[in-house]
């Protein structure tokens, strides 16, 4: 484990959680939560619809519910105050960076849900990567090791 990432102490879970985390939370949980809905339409229309590759809509609706475990696993973790969240939560958001891109290059009604996440990917990474944050989960800068 690297010493950024190593609480010095266990977080202060006895005063009230700063709102820059409630925030960074929200928009990871909200991330994970349409990747659901995404993900449960897919399987839907794949079963019930007519869709041009039904083995292909099952599995791209199971793989879009598969990975929203891991921004809704972190949004509970970084509600909780446990450090090892921000990693998960920092992974998630660099994955949705390149997704918008991609959204952002199509010439249909994909641009506006593009500006959407890279929206609240890069919001979420100034909230994840602000210093309230990182000290309410207890986690040390480069610099701060102990020795």
């Amino acid at each position: 484990m690297s010493s950024e990432q190593t609480p010095t102490t266990a977080p202060d879970t006895t005063g009230p959680r700063p709102r820059r985390l409630t925030y960074a939370a929200g928009l990871v949980a909200l991330e994970g939560l349409t990747l659901v809905v995404g993900g449960v339409w897919m399987l839907v229309l794949g079963l019930t619809g007519e869709p041009d590759d039904r083995q292909q809509a099952v599995t791209g609706g199971v793989t879009l519910v598969a990975l929203a475990l891991l921004p809704l696993i972190a949004a509970r973790g970084l509600l909780g105050r446990r450090s090892w969240s921000r990693g998960p939560a920092v992974i998630t958001q660099l994955m949705a960076l390149p997704v918008a891109y991609n959204l952002l290059q199509a010439d249909s009604v994909a641009i506006p849900a593009g500006i959407a996440l890279a929206v609240v990917a890069v919001a979420s990474l100034v909230l994840l990567i602000n210093a309230e944050t990182t000290k309410a989960l207890g986690i040390r800068g480069p610099g701060n090791a102990e020795e």
